[in-house]
């Protein structure tokens, strides 16, 4: 038969249950109050929704003052009837095909070569000293400085395109994975080699789900430098053999002093990327942040 414990002991032992239950309410993530559909509505569209109408109402407000003529500053509505116009024959699908499967199967090969090469600058100090530095650089310079060196090296041919995409994107993605790798608690890696992961396990286990928010963080950033670098390449490098892409779209606008087609084609970007932020990384980023916890960044 159980001994009866003390009154004093049994009171110790509820206040340690206590705080035991406060430090697991501490670690555990806030719960994430369900929210209606018309709540989720007001809080996520409803904002870019009047922002863009603001936007829209500014121009239109300028464009009535007559303060630059047509030529530079068109209405909205003429704007509209360009993306239009461009959307009803068929060509934008063409050109928003053309540059975004560039942008894509580019940002693929950057991620294939920057993945390991990130990797091998975080853990190497040998690769880091040599090469540390140099991928710093790389990423500062402007993606449009290799456009007229990818032109001679490769031609009009997509193959200068790629190039340049890879150079502006490369580096991102490899300096965002060393700095998520920089930021991983040592005990983490020492625990992988106590429990004898090697270095592919460990890189693949331990590392880079650790390091997944600075990596993310790097691909995003690299897509919007391969982007750019798509764009300033098609912009410069212009050819049959390339084919109708945005910044043709744009360059095309420019040569006819068409600043409605300018104004399409800049809209016609600036929703590429939008959409990419949208679709893709943000849903990516929201499911980091939500599995580690940190619901109060969403």
């Amino acid at each position: 038969m159980a001994t009866p414990q003390p009154p004093e002991t049994l009171e110790a032992d509820r206040g340690l249950a206590a705080v035991g239950a406060g430090l697991d309410a501490l670690d555990a993530p806030p719960q994430d109050h369900r929210r209606s559909a018309g709540q989720r509505f007001l809080h996520t569209a409803v904002p870019p929704i009047v922002a863009f109408a603001l936007l829209v109402g500014a121009w239109q407000a300028l464009w009535a003052s007559a303060i630059w003529p047509e030529f530079q500053l068109p209405a909205p509505l003429a704007v509209w009837d360009t993306v239009w116009t461009t959307v009803r024959s068929g060509d934008a699908g063409e050109i928003l095909w053309t540059s975004v499967s560039r942008a894509v199967f580019g940002f693929a090969i950057a991620v294939v070569i920057a993945t390991p090469l990130g990797l091998l600058v975080a853990k190497v100090r040998v690769v880091r000293a040599a090469i540390g530095s140099l991928l710093t650089g790389l990423q500062s310079l402007p993606s449009v400085a290799w456009v007229p060196a990818a032109i001679l090296w490769f031609g009009l041919t997509p193959s200068a395109i790629y190039f340049v995409v890879l150079m502006g994107s490369v580096p991102s993605i490899a300096n965002g994975l060393v700095s998520g790798i920089d930021q991983i608690p040592p005990l983490l890696p020492r625990v992988g080699q106590a429990l004898g992961a090697g270095r592919l396990s460990s890189a693949r286990h331990i590392l880079l789900p650790a390091a997944l928010p600075g990596y993310l963080a790097g691909l995003k950033q690299g897509w919007a430098f391969s982007w750019r670098s798509l764009m300033a390449a098609e912009i410069i490098a212009t050819s049959p053999q390339l084919g109708l892409g945005l910044g043709q779209f744009l360059h095309n606008g420019q040569s006819l002093n068409d600043i409605s087609m300018v104004i399409a084609a800049i809209f016609l970007i600036l929703l590429v990327g939008i959409g990419i932020e949208l679709l893709l990384f943000r849903p990516l980023e929201r499911a980091v942040l939500r599995a580690r916890g940190l619901t109060g960044a969403l």
